[in-house]
């Protein structure tokens, strides 16, 4: 698994990202944790929707285009939901619901994502 943080605006704001790799990994995702705890979140790329069947938390989730812009941004989606990012979006960042701050990161902000290590 890839490793990564997320930057906006120059600084950090997700110190700790994971990047599934394979159909096994990219399925499973966040299930069967408990919580993924501040500071971490999982991104994906190629993908415009997820669901939370089976999760144990709430996810806070923020969409991007191609350009890595945030082209959404919903909170506290909770078990059992399906959400789509929109015609636009490529990808997706999870992180636990309620610990990044509202104004971290908005719509139409551009983030980078900067790659740690590669598995």
């Amino acid at each position: 698994m890839k490793a990564a943080e997320l930057l906006c605006n120059g600084s950090v704001i997700v110190t700790q990202v994971e990047i599934p790799r394979g159909f096994i990994a990219r399925t499973r995702g966040l299930l069967g944790r408990d919580s993924l705890g501040g500071d971490r979140g999982m991104y994906f790329d190629s993908c415009n929707a997820i669901h939370t069947f089976g999760m144990r938390f709430p996810l806070d989730l923020f969409f991007f285009d191609r350009h890595m812009t945030v082209t959404r941004i919903v909170r506290d989606v909770g078990p059992s939901r399906m959400v789509c990012g929109g015609l636009r979006a490529t990808s997706v960042m999870e992180v636990e619901s309620g610990w990044l701050a509202d104004d971290a990161v908005r719509s139409g902000d551009v983030v980078e994502l900067r790659v740690l290590r590669g598995d």
